[in-house]
């Protein structure tokens, strides 16, 4: 089985209005089509884009505003999604429940289902500054094309919610995210590569590149999309499959093909998965 990916590189500016927002989201989703992507990840946090478009005095929205959106993003990624037939995660967009604000992963199928995952591990930024509450449990999600997982950038430096994940069957693990610098980018980066590893499983992940002067906490980000692939023989020597520049405005693609997957697991030059000592810790 085999299943083409896209993932976007984001790039966040101030806009005016939704419709601007909705624009560069079809923008990106056609150039997907034109190469035949059958899943396309976009990054965490891509609606605080929305935050820059203000209020009636010029002053930028909150993240307890952001909410307001969220019918127009899923009416918006929905349509998207089964016009182009395509699978859409649409990175992340902050929800109201229960008074609570949740940074929530959407995975938009092409006829029209449409499935969530909350981000499970919140940071120190995120609970402090925004307030936001964390998810209350993982799921895989089935498609024709594979089982998958969304775990949202701070959520895969957590090895067991992966390893949760691959024993219910996840093959590809999207990771939505959004880093202001260096050290947090290379932070989730080298994570997804050890959990590609650990696992044998692909990574899937992009981040926001761009500013937003006017938005607090995301005036900075840096960013690069990758493929990522366990390091064995059917895989490229360092493990990436592809990478976009870092920074830039830009879509990278990759064909996926889950049967490498299967057989490295059975009897590549490591079997990590195979060979975990369920004696010694816990079997997911």
């Amino acid at each position: 089985m085999k299943m083409r990916v896209s993932a976007v590189q984001y790039h966040l500016h101030s806009i005016s209005s939704f419709e601007q927002f909705a624009h560069q989201v079809e923008h990106y989703v056609k150039t997907a089509a034109e190469f035949e992507a059958e899943f396309v990840l976009f990054p965490e946090f891509m609606t605080t884009q929305l935050m820059s478009i203000g209020d009636e005095q010029g002053e930028a929205l909150t993240i307890q505003d952001l909410p307001q959106y969220t019918e127009a993003y899923h009416t918006l990624f929905n349509r998207l999604a089964k016009q182009y037939n395509m699978h859409l995660i649409g990175g992340t967009h902050v929800i109201a429940r229960n008074d609570k604000l949740y940074n929530v992963a959407h995975l938009f199928y092409p006829d029209g289902k449409v499935e969530e995952q909350a981000k499970l591990h919140i940071t120190p930024f995120e609970v402090k500054d925004w307030n936001m509450a964390a998810g209350e449990g993982v799921r895989v999600f089935h498609t024709e094309k594979g089982t998958i997982a969304i775990l949202t950038c701070y959520d895969i430096e957590f090895p067991e919610i992966v390893r949760m994940v691959r024993a219910q069957g996840a093959d590809v693990i999207f990771c939505p995210s959004c880093t202001d610098d260096r050290q947090a980018f290379y932070r989730v980066r080298y994570c997804c590569h050890a959990r590609a590893i650990e696992n044998q499983v692909y990574v899937v992940a992009t981040g926001t590149v761009g500013s937003l002067p006017t938005v607090d906490l995301m005036r900075l980000n840096y960013g690069q999309a990758a493929v990522i692939t366990p390091n064995d023989i059917p895989f490229p020597p360092r493990g990436i499959m592809i990478e976009g520049e870092i920074n830039n405005d830009m879509i990278v693609t990759a064909d996926l093909d889950v049967t490498l997957l299967h057989q490295v697991r059975e009897r590549g030059s490591v079997t990590t998965w195979r060979d975990r000592r369920t004696d010694l810790y816990t079997d997911w």
